[in-house]
Order: structure tokens, then C-alpha cells, then sequence
């Protein structure tokens, strides 16, 4: 994959915050992604997030997978620390990552297609252990890197970009993150910039594993079957000699209304997204509240978006091994190898 790197040279009246940064210190690479997708603005709002934080670039690791969604790491914090590993095998590397080194913010960026699929048993164990990390889910229902065929997140009765009509009931991530016992669990859109920044926020300052499902539209599929401009209409009836394609620019997606309020937001392609925001007065502590709530609303077609479940005190995989208090990678041979006698004391526990 080729990118392209931004120009390094910034104004100097830029705003810094109080670890000396500007928001473009956070930036990564220029984006190769699809004019007006949804990922674009949800590695913006890491970008705003962390510089409102005051978190120091260095001090970030971010995991990521395969997919459209696994590529926006390049896009944020270029001087952070990361690893792309291989389809749905994220959660396990930044799993061995946090037990190396506790002492880093682990952002794991994953997608429908990636933790839905293919690494939801990844999924599964990473939450249930109780991981100190931010898994953020970049939620579009679609494979975007393969043509986009339905996801495991994909709405039962939706039209894919071919007009079939997906019948398989899906696979609800906020509902298993809950389930498993997740000690933050929340949904946003991406286009809800006022609602994801406070909520990455959070997250990012919770200890424990924090998951953020954020519903993120893919603008390359929606051109219809039966248009004569349609992507497969003019390759079924063209004598190509290479293979390209031409996103059109489109509009972001926005949107911004009040906590407890239902909007309709039109995608791109005609549908629409039925969105309540959470009301003031939702227990947040409730686990069995949350998930009934999220179940009520998926029965009206509402997409619930907003923090659903907090536990502050929950402990994490370190607590749950009672590992030691450092990081690994600071510690020396006689910690790490303290001698046979230790070793036969844990042998003989063991038998």
C-alpha cells in the first residue's frame, strides 16, 4: 500500500496543548480511503481526542487487522507505536502487547468484517479477560476491500449494492460486549462528532476494556443495480485493458441533536439510519438496564448510540493474573529468571 506522507511543516500560532503538541502532531498519513467515508471522520475524532487529552503520541500503541478499517492507524498518530496483524487476530496481539508493556494506551481498531466474522472468538476472549485497551469497532456492514458483500453486522432485510436482500439476522457487537462483561460499552456515528470525541475520551481515560461500536457508512457501495453508470455496467460492457475505479467526491455525513431525541439520517444511498441518543437520565450502571434498553430499541429500529454500561472499579487482565506492577520489559534477569528453587516451588503447586 502506497501513502502519502503530510507535509511536516506546521503555522506557528497553531494551539498547542499542555504536552506541547498541536492537533496536526496527531495526524498521520493522507488518507487513501474513499472520499466522504466515515472512517476519515472517526480517525479525526482520535485525533481530537487524544490532543484534548494531552496524551503523548509515544505513550499509544494501536493494533489493527484487515480491512478498510484496519487501514485508518496510518491516518492518526504517526509517531505512535504500532502493528497491523493478519484478519481478525488483533485482540491476541494486543493481548500479548499489554502483558509485555501495561504501561501504554492500547487503541485496537478493528472492523465489522474483521471482529464480527472471522475474529469473533478473537473478540469474544479479549473482552471477557478483560483487557485494558480501547476496541473500537469501525461498523459500516460491509466487506468495503471486497466489492461489499454483506458483513456479519449487516441489518436483516438490507439491499447490498447488487440489490439482493440479506436474510441472516445479525450479529449485535454493543449486545456481546455486554454480555461478555465489558466494563465500558457505548455506540456513536461517525458523523456525531460532538458525541464520539467526549465518548473516545472516556474511554481512552477508563481502565479495563472499553469497547466503542461507531456505525461508519461506506460511500462506495451505493450506486444501484440497473444504472447504466454503475460501476458493473460499464465493466460488463467495457473492453478494459487495466481494471480502475473512480469514487465521486460526496458530503459528509453530519448530524448533532439532543440526548433522548430520535433522528433519521439519510445515507448516501437513499436508506436510513434511525438514531436516539441515549437521555440524560440513563443508569449507565445498569448492565441488565443497558441491555434491555438496547433490545427495546433494536425492536423500533432504533440504532441506540451513546455510553450504555460503565463499571469503574472493574479490574483488568494484569489484576485478574496479578502480574507485576511494572512493565515487563523493565525488568531484569533476576526478576525474570529468579532460579531453580522458585522454579521447583511453582512445579511442585502444579502437581
Amino acid at each position: 500500500m502506497t501513502y502519502l506522507p503530510k507535509p511536516k511543516l506546521h503555522h506557528p500560532s497553531l494551539q498547542r496543548n499542555r504536552v506541547g503538541f498541536t492537533r496536526r502532531d496527531y495526524e498521520g498519513a493522507i488518507s487513501t480511503l474513499c472520499a466522504g467515508c466515515g472512517h476519515d471522520s472517526i480517525s479525526a475524532a482520535i485525533i481530537q481526542a487524544c490532543w484534548e487529552l494531552d496524551i503523548q503520541p509515544h505513550r499509544v500503541a494501536k493494533i489493527s487487522g484487515i480491512g478498510c478499517s484496519s487501514k485508518t492507524p496510518t491516518y492518526f498518530l504517526s509517531a505512535s507505536h504500532g502493528f497491523n496483524a493478519v484478519h481478525g487476530r488483533m485482540p491476541s496481539v494486543l493481548t500479548g502487547a499489554n502483558l509485555a508493556n501495561r504501561e501504554l494506551l492500547y487503541l485496537g481498531i478493528s472492523g465489522d468484517g474483521d471482529s464480527a466474522s472471522i475474529g469473533i472468538g478473537q473478540f469474544v476472549h479479549a473482552i471477557r479477560r478483560g483487557v485494558d485497551m480501547v476496541y473500537i469497532v469501525e461498523n459500516n456492514g460491509v466487506y468495503g476491500l471486497t466489492k461489499g458483500q454483506f458483513s456479519a453486522t449487516a441489518d436483516q432485510g438490507s439491499k447490498s449494492k447488487k440489490g439482493a436482500i440479506n436474510t441472516d439476522a445479525p450479529v449485535d457487537m454493543v449486545g456481546m460486549a455486554l454480555q461478555l462483561g465489558a466494563s465500558f460499552v457505548a455506540r456513536s456515528f461517525s458523523g456525531d462528532k460532538a458525541q464520539l470525541v467526549p465518548i473516545l475520551k472516556a474511554a481512552m481515560n477508563h481502565k479495563g476494556a472499553s469497547f466503542v461500536d461507531v456505525i461508519s457508512p461506506c460511500v462506495a457501495f451505493n450506486n444501484h443495480p440497473g444504472s447504466t453508470k454503475s460501476y458493473d455496467y460499464v465493466r460488463e460492457h467495457n473492453h478494459a485493458l487495466c481494471r480502475m475505479d473512480f469514487i465521486s467526491p460526496r458530503e459528509e455525513i453530519t448530524v448533532e441533536y439532543p440526548p433522548g431525541e430520535v433522528r433519521e439520517v439519510r445515507q448516501h444511498d437513499g436508506s436510513v439510519l434511525r438514531l436516539r441518543k441515549l437521555p440524560d437520565s440513563h443508569d449507565t450502571g445498569d448492565r441488565v438496564a443497558a441491555m434491555n434498553y438496547l433490545h427495546a430499541c433494536q425492536a423500533r429500529g432504533e440504532i441506540v448510540t451513546g455510553l450504555l454500561y460503565l463499571d469503574p472499579e472493574a479490574p483488568d487482565l494484569h489484576a485478574h493474573l496479578e502480574t507485576a506492577p511494572v512493565a515487563f520489559n523493565t525488568l531484569g534477569e533476576r526478576q525474570l529468571c529468579p532460579g531453580s528453587a522458585a522454579l521447583e516451588k511453582i512445579n511442585a503447586s502444579l502437581r
